[in-house]
């Protein structure tokens, strides 16, 4: 497998975050909108296998094969765009702004957002014969997923609120350390082995992915959870957006810059 030095993948971030931004609003929609619909099968997939065979583990070692997927095929996430695009700014590449930035996470968001609805409803269908019976065992367990990761949180109040933006910045911490993992080697193996490590750890210990979290919850209140579409964006969506964002930017694409690409100087014996 290729291997490319933390200098050289570091610069392909920066590249790759001033590509996103003066990418055009056709292409980022579609991309992003392709990213949210290929993770939240994944995501399927993960829970269906954990309902079928009784450990979440099995569940959490298969669920980056959607991740995988959609980056060797260009698609783009929210959590991928926070940490990427800033470092162009920081960069000071030319014609870089903050409004740059931020149009790109936004449309990035809403495509993401209906990626993942879009197969929220297909696999609703899927799970109730096109809402003639009950939901099927996966269908009842993703109610489940969503009473347990709003309302779950939310009588804890402002602790529960500062838990899930923790459980969501050290998501993108894994996250986005899956992102460089794509661009760390030259080779399609080399890529999927280091996208596939930290992807695993964030499942297995379910923090909180904010594009995951898009089919997810949508899919728990047609399955009939006990939870609202506030409960939703309050006691989840919105801190986890955060944390990924703080938490992928912090730990992955400054840590990276700083030390890599531009280094302290040297020092003098």
């Amino acid at each position: 497998m290729s291997y490319l030095l933390p200098s050289e993948f570091v610069a392909k971030m920066v590249d790759a975050g001033e590509a996103k931004i003066y990418m055009s609003t056709r292409d980022t929609v579609i991309r992003a909108y392709m990213a949210g619909a290929i993770l939240a099968l994944a995501a399927v997939f993960a829970v269906t296998i954990t309902v079928q065979t009784g450990s979440p583990l099995v569940g959490a070692m298969l669920f980056p094969v959607g991740f995988s997927m959609l980056y060797l095929l260009g698609f783009d996430l929210l959590t991928g765009v926070f940490v990427l695009t800033p470092l162009a700014w920081l960069d000071k590449r030319p014609g870089v702004t903050i409004n740059g930035i931020l149009r790109n996470w936004g449309l990035v968001f809403v495509g993401n957002f209906i990626g993942a609805l879009t197969v929220a409803v297909m696999m609703s269908i899927v799970f109730t014969y096109g809402f003639s019976v009950e939901p099927d065992a996966v269908g009842k367990k993703l109610a489940g997923i969503g009473e347990a990761r709003t309302l779950g949180y939310a009588k804890y109040g402002m602790a529960g609120w500062l838990t899930i933006f923790i459980r969501g910045m050290l998501c993108n911490w894994m996250v986005s350390t899956g992102v460089v993992g794509a661009m760390i080697s030259t080779s399609v193996s080399g890529k999927v082995i280091a996208m596939w490590m930290p992807i695993m750890l964030f499942f297995g210990m379910t923090f909180e992915h904010s594009v995951v979290n898009m089919f997810l919850f949508p899919t728990g209140l047609i399955m009939g959870g006990n939870f609202s579409i506030v409960d939703y964006f309050v006691w989840n969506e919105i801190p986890t957006v955060l944390g990924n964002l703080i938490g992928g930017l912090a730990f992955t694409g400054l840590t990276l810059y700083s030390t890599h690409l531009k280094t302290a100087p040297k020092r003098s014996l």
